[in-house]
């Protein structure tokens, strides 16, 4: 029995256990790093622990550091969440020998099933389909089984120390940048092979088990959807999966849990192939991110569950007592850049007030006035949406991402709209490498959206409001210039009393602000009645209106002129640490990567333009950089004649 519950985690994830936990009657701590002193999850639980002097996510991975927490606030359990130290074996018997109870299967079969390659040889003991594979990667075990294959960490999850290698060439730098993500993320930078299953839909089952030798599953989730080998959008039931395919993987699930002895919630994960043939990839000994769909489908608790089955208590229910009941999606709001290759954004968080709606749930762990860090995992939120058929959840989910906007770093959101509205994802064709595919050849889905007109001319509209404010105003005319994703527009605004008429080339807006409560306005453009939600942040303007959120700027005649491209500078895309760079008199040539830079958990390779020399560099491994820094200058080599 405990009565008081530590979460050794941060974010959305340890705001969801604190909720459910205190629903239920149990105290609750949270931990907290120095950048996240002022997050919700530190406000939402009954005492806090500062477990770290610096920002850095290490603060997190201290488990000397939580178990004395723990000790201090007089919490007698520990709830570990995702992520970090939930799949860390020692940590689960550091709690077991400091007399704590670890809110997660027993310490042996995290070890047992958290090194993957081990892992696969229990599942093909206890009859479970296996991807062909070797625990040892080099190019000897790489030519055996034949490639493309996957080089894949044996620790951790989420997408992290993966690498597809599609020819022996590759392999080496494959290995090598593998391994260090996945030291930086699990530290264990051990690796193993696998063959790669191309055009493979990515579905798990949740399991759960209990000491008293019950386990039972609760169906499985399409995680198929992913960019960079992690996940975004989620959903259960799988699209592609019928009752016979979901008994028979549920019974191969629950078989993987009790072969290994589990205990609490956990994930068998499997690839899927182009003949619906499934394969064992790895078993998660945690709760999944994307939980929240299967709570959806059949209306349980799986916190809930993990607090009791650590409790001692049997399994709520048996199998035969488990239903399944519409449809749920997930999407991964991530401070991202689709649109830049993913690249993880950072900054202050001026605007987030999610709303309740019909079948909407939102777990997030941010607050306006916080700030996104390079420091943890780019995940900002989760939109999940609930329906009687697919279509309805989609429908849903895709209003819940418009009428929920973040303002501050960019995030994919509007990508994930885009995304749910393709022919490939409606018509459940999706395969794991395809958004990867998409960006290799510049799908229009991932081509940075033009902003359309009308936005642009209600921007103009708000901006005016300075100079001749919403109401009675007299007649005035100018020119104006509006910075936009997409590049400088030019306008030309004519004011006369409440209206405001924007000429951008040909077209002509006419635009009327109805109201301004706050940042929501209402609005009528060319006689047709909307809403937006509008934030001046300095010089910039941030604008949720038609379907998506765009950053406008009116540039300063004033200000400094952009520096043109060079490619003797080597620039950091993101805020992050330095991982690699190469040191002065280094030879390069074009495509050949300078430096490496780790944010979010996600490393960045940042290539040369040109062929040439290192001639200095501005910053050490180790050291935190910021986007647009300088960090590497290259002498060029001339092409012919100078």
């Amino acid at each position: 029995m405990f009565n008081t519950i530590l979460v050794a985690n941060r974010g959305e994830i340890a705001c969801r256990i604190i909720r459910t936990a205190r629903s239920m009657g149990y105290k609750t701590v949270a931990v907290f790093s120095d950048a996240d002193a002022a997050a919700p999850h530190v406000a939402l639980a009954d005492k806090a622990v500062r477990i770290g002097t610096g920002p850095a996510a290490e603060s997190y991975l201290r488990a000397d550091a939580l178990i004395a927490a723990a000790q201090a606030a007089g919490a007698d359990a520990i709830h570990p969440g995702y992520g970090f130290l939930s799949e860390n074996a020692d940590f689960a018997q550091n709690c077991a020998d400091a007399g704590i109870v670890f809110i997660g299967p027993p310490a042996g079969v995290i070890r047992e099933m958290g090194d993957k390659a081990r892992a696969k040889a229990r599942m093909v003991a206890a009859g479970v389909p296996v991807v062909p594979g070797s625990e040892i990667a080099n190019a000897e075990a790489a030519g055996l089984i034949g490639y493309p294959i996957m080089v894949k960490a044996v620790a951790g999850g989420g997408g992290r120390g993966m690498r597809v290698v599609r020819g022996a060439d590759a392999l080496a730098e494959a290995v090598q940048s593998a391994s260090r993500e996945a030291l930086s993320a699990f530290g264990d930078g051990t690796l193993m092979l696998e063959k790669l299953i191309e055009r493979g839909r990515h579905i798990e089952i949740q399991v759960f088990a209990d000491n008293h030798g019950n386990a039972v599953h609760l169906g499985e989730r399409d995680c198929t959807a992913q960019r960079r080998r992690q996940k975004i959008i989620e959903e259960s039931p799988s699209p592609i999966v019928g009752e016979d395919m979901r008994a028979r993987m549920g019974a191969d699930a629950v078989k993987a849990a009790l072969a290994v002895g589990y205990r609490g919630a956990g994930t068998i994960e499997f690839i899927v192939d182009a003949d619906e043939k499934y394969y064992f990839l790895e078993m998660n000994t945690r709760l999944q991110v994307e939980h929240p769909v299967t709570e959806f489908v059949t209306g349980l608790d799986l916190v809930e569950w993990q607090l009791r089955v650590a409790a001692g208590e049997k399994l709520p229910l048996s199998q035969s007592g488990i239903t399944f009941t519409g449809h749920a999606i997930e999407a991964r709001l991530c401070a991202e850049d689709p649109y830049a290759g993913f690249a993880p954004q950072t900054g202050k968080i001026l605007y987030w007030r999610p709303e309740k709606a019909e079948g909407i749930r939102i777990d997030s762990g941010i607050a306006e006035g916080g700030a996104v860090s390079p420091f943890y995992d780019s995940m900002v939120a989760k939109i999940i949406a609930y329906g009687a058929t697919r279509a309805d959840a989609v429908r849903r989910l895709v209003a819940a991402l418009d009428a929920t906007p973040l303002f501050g770093p960019v995030t994919n959101a509007r990508f994930l709209v885009d995304l749910l509205r393709t022919a490939e994802f409606t018509g459940a064709n999706m395969h794991t490498g395809m958004i990867d595919e998409w960006a290799e050849q510049s799908a229009v889905v991932l081509a940075r959206p033009v902003t359309a007109p009308g936005t642009v001319a209600l921007a103009a509209a708000i901006l005016a409001a300075p100079k001749t404010g919403f109401r009675n105003r007299g007649r005035a005319e100018y020119g104006m210039t509006l910075e936009t994703p997409s590049g400088p527009v030019a306008l030309h605004v004519q004011t006369s009393g409440c209206v405001v008429t924007v000429f951008q080339g040909e077209t002509r807006t006419e635009i009327r602000i109805i109201s301004v409560d706050g940042p929501k306005i209402r609005f009528e453009r060319d006689g047709i009645l909307g809403h937006a939600t509008a934030l001046r942040d300095g010089a910039m303007l941030h604008l949720s209106a038609d379907g998506m959120v765009t950053v406008f700027a009116e540039p300063s005649p004033f200000a400094a002129a952009e520096p043109k491209a060079d490619s003797s500078r080597i620039i950091a895309p993101v805020s992050g640490t330095l991982l690699s760079i190469l040191p002065p008199g280094s030879e390069v040539a074009a495509g050949d990567v300078v430096a490496v830079i780790e944010a979010m958990k996600i490393e960045t390779r940042i290539e040369a333009l040109a062929s040439g020399t290192v001639l200095h560099t501005h910053a050490a491994v180790g050291a935190q950089v910021s986007a647009k820094m300088l960090i590497a200058e290259i002498t060029l080599q001339m092409e012919g004649p100078a």
